[in-house]
């Protein structure tokens, strides 16, 4: 059903097309081969699968540090009366995010970050032939957010194409950072080799993203700069030293945490007010996004039987977040009398991306900011963005529900 799905998203994302004429065709083959590609090597091969398991070791390891760093602080909070749950989520799984925000901080600043990105970067260029700076953005979005990886190609941005702007915005859509990244794996332990799948996850939706986007959004129009060396400013830490970059990375990570805090309680509180309103009529919330998204699930590969879950999941995070459908999905029990692992495991690959409703606000303001003089451009193209990081991530579930 996998493939299926594959045309069927590519099919929507070329309706969806403003000049369907001006297509790359090369370019779409190019994407999902090396998606493909990155999938069968992580997932299939005997030199990918050691790489797999190795990662999803080295995450759960880093993650055990981070529980030392909660337990010392909160270690008397445990001892309380609250529900564990809760317990777990607000001091071990929140702090999971300081700590990873400062090692990412820490590797940018010694420069491994950059060396990654630009790898990627050249791997995508070179083969599928678009610009420097929308792939050296896409290819950073692997590792940060929707908005810190726009500030690579800072310079570039106020020139850009709009077929590149669609580009990297797709690109922040389709993926998520790797510090919220580290909270997922917390969440979803009791996935096998979560760690793993959701770097995979990663990866193959980078040049989905850019496959997508450029069939939604077809370059027409001279581009500012092919070469990935002269597209970003990769190479400028602001930081003096170590210790410096990694205070303030965990002080943005103390930022994002207190953040995800706030939405988890709104965007609770928002479910609970609308499930009162819908019992009226004997439904809720997640069964009316279950049915609707239930067709989708199906083709991603999940069984008849799950598929109303699974679309129940993809709901949620199109129109609340993917924190939310997370959340949801950590709850479900895996195994004989629960979710197959098999559709859990598209699940994960299915949500690992920003694209929601919330999150076009927040590129609005990030990009906006970096080029105020393109606001206006960035506002007609986001919600297209928005549903192409989503039909993005959807073909990257897809092609993990072929392979495993």
């Amino acid at each position: 059903m996998g493939i299926l799905g594959i045309i069927a998203l590519l099919s929507i994302a070329f309706l969806l097309s403003n000049n369907r004429k001006k297509i790359d065709y090369m370019l779409v083959l190019w994407g999902l081969g090396l998606q493909l590609l990155f999938g069968f090597f992580i997932l299939v091969t005997p030199f990918g699968k050691p790489i797999f398991s190795w990662f999803d070791k080295l995450i759960k390891k880093l993650l055990s540090f981070s529980n030392d760093g909660s337990e010392f602080l909160f270690s008397s909070f445990v001892d309380g009366q609250m529900h564990p749950a809760v317990i777990n989520f607000a001091f071990s799984v929140l702090p999971t995010v300081i700590f990873f925000s400062a090692l990412m901080a820490v590797l940018y600043h010694i420069g491994l970050m950059q060396k990654v990105i630009k790898i990627v970067a050249l791997v995508m260029q070179k083969t599928m032939k678009t610009s420097g700076p929308e792939t050296t953005s896409i290819s950073a979005n692997i590792f940060v957010g929707q908005t810190e990886a726009p500030l690579v190609i800072k310079p570039f941005i106020a020139k850009m194409t709009n077929s590149e702007l669609m580009a990297i915005m797709t690109g922040g859509f389709a993926t998520v950072a790797g510090g919220v990244m580290a909270i997922y794996v917390g969440m979803l332990e009791n996935i096998p080799g979560i760690a793993g799948h959701l770097m995979a996850a990663s990866i193959m939706s980078a040049p989905a993203a850019l496959v997508v986007a450029k069939i939604m959004y077809p370059e027409t129009n001279k581009t500012v700069s092919n070469d990935i060396s002269l597209s970003s400013n990769l190479n400028e830490p602001t930081e003096g030293n170590v210790l410096e970059s990694l205070g303030n990375g965990a002080t943005e990570g103390l930022k994002l945490a207190a953040n995800i805090a706030a939405m988890l309680i709104a965007f609770v509180a928002l479910i609970s007010l609308s499930n009162y309103i819908l019992s009226i009529f004997g439904t809720s919330l997640e069964s009316l996004l279950g049915y609707i998204f239930m067709p989708l699930a199906y083709l991603m590969g999940a069984p008849w039987s799950e598929s109303h879950i699974l679309g129940s999941l993809l709901g949620q995070k199109l129109v609340l977040t993917e924190l939310i459908a997370y959340l949801n999905l950590s709850d479900m029990m895996i195994g004989e009398n629960g979710l197959s692992e098999k559709t859990a495991v598209i699940a994960s690959y299915a949500l690992c991306g920003f694209s929601n409703f919330a999150s076009i606000g927040i590129q609005l303001g990030g990009i906006g900011s970096i080029a105020p003089d393109r606001k206006k451009d960035i506002s007609k193209l986001v919600t297209k963005a928005m549903i192409g990081g989503a039909i993005a991530s959807w073909i990257t579930a897809c092609i993990a529900g072929i392979l495993i």
